[in-house]
């Protein structure tokens, strides 16, 4: 896979992650805001010591993606699609995160649009899932920019911030069984 992507937004690009990102990325990562929003995995508070173990484990993804998003030079946040495992290699976990101050800007959704093209474009995966906790509809906003379809509503399905709560399952198929790929977009 390509480790410089641009997207449809000016200045904002996909690509690798460095070791000069540690900065931003703490900077960003550290907010209570962001972690609310995140899977068990990612820490708060995010400190140098989680930055630095991040950097290592994205120089090394196997079969998954895990790329900066880098807006007007700057790293704003991460975006991936972590590859499932056995009978379910074919689907990947697609995932992102913003720093709040690139918060409702449309760098979300071109980063999410970006990726999840150029995944469909190179066959790496069949199906793109994510699950979104029900209180942030702007990412279920982000998703169905990106093509992702609505599947089901999980209830109680996890517990964050002490509470136990919904999670929203999206889903974006990029090949059919037996046939040749889905359609993009």
């Amino acid at each position: 896979m390509s480790v410089h992507l641009p997207t449809a937004l000016p200045g904002c690009v996909l690509r690798a992650w460095r070791e000069s990102d540690r900065a931003d990325l703490v900077r960003n990562a550290n907010d209570r805001r962001v972690w609310r929003n995140m899977t068990h995995t990612f820490p708060h508070p995010y400190t140098d010591a989680d930055a630095q173990l991040w950097l290592a484990i994205a120089a090394d993804p196997g079969a998954s993606i895990q790329l900066a998003i880098e807006v007007g030079g700057r790293t704003a946040g991460g975006i991936g699609a972590i590859a499932g495992e056995g009978i379910f290699s074919a689907t990947a976990q697609f995932g992102y995160w913003l720093g709040v101050p690139y918060w409702g800007r449309g760098v979300g959704s071109a980063a999410a649009a970006a990726l999840a093209e150029r995944i469909a474009v190179e066959q790496l995966f069949a199906r793109l899932e994510a699950q979104v906790f029900q209180w942030n509809p702007a990412s279920m906003r982000v998703l169905e920019k990106a093509g992702f379809t609505r599947e089901a509503a999980l209830r109680s399905a996890a517990t964050k911030d002490g509470q136990l709560i919904d999670t929203v399952l999206y889903a974006r198929v990029l090949r059919r069984p037996g046939g040749p790929p889905a359609s993009s977009g």
